[in-house]
């Protein structure tokens, strides 16, 4: 499930983001300053080149390059029929 960063308060889209940068892994032995690093996460989701996807069975939240996710998942749900 993608989850739009603007609905999230600022801490805490702050905290996931510092979380997501200091995960192992993700540095790739870039030196790039904690800050900076966050910012250029916040940029990729402002800019829609990221989205936020929860995944419900581990109950965690990872950052993704658009790209990198399935294209139906990006898809608005069709309108709703009155009943």
């Amino acid at each position: 499930m993608l989850i739009p960063h603007q609905m999230l308060e600022p801490d805490t889209l702050t905290r996931l983001l510092e979380d997501f940068v200091t995960r192992d892994g993700t540095d790739n032995g870039d030196e790039t300053p904690f800050h900076t690093r966050v910012q250029r996460a916040r940029t990729a989701l402002e800019k829609g080149q990221a989205v936020i996807v929860f995944d419900s069975d581990s109950q965690q939240c990872q950052l993704a390059l658009k790209q990198e996710v399935p294209k139906e998942w990006l898809e608005e749900p069709p309108p709703r029929q009155p009943c």
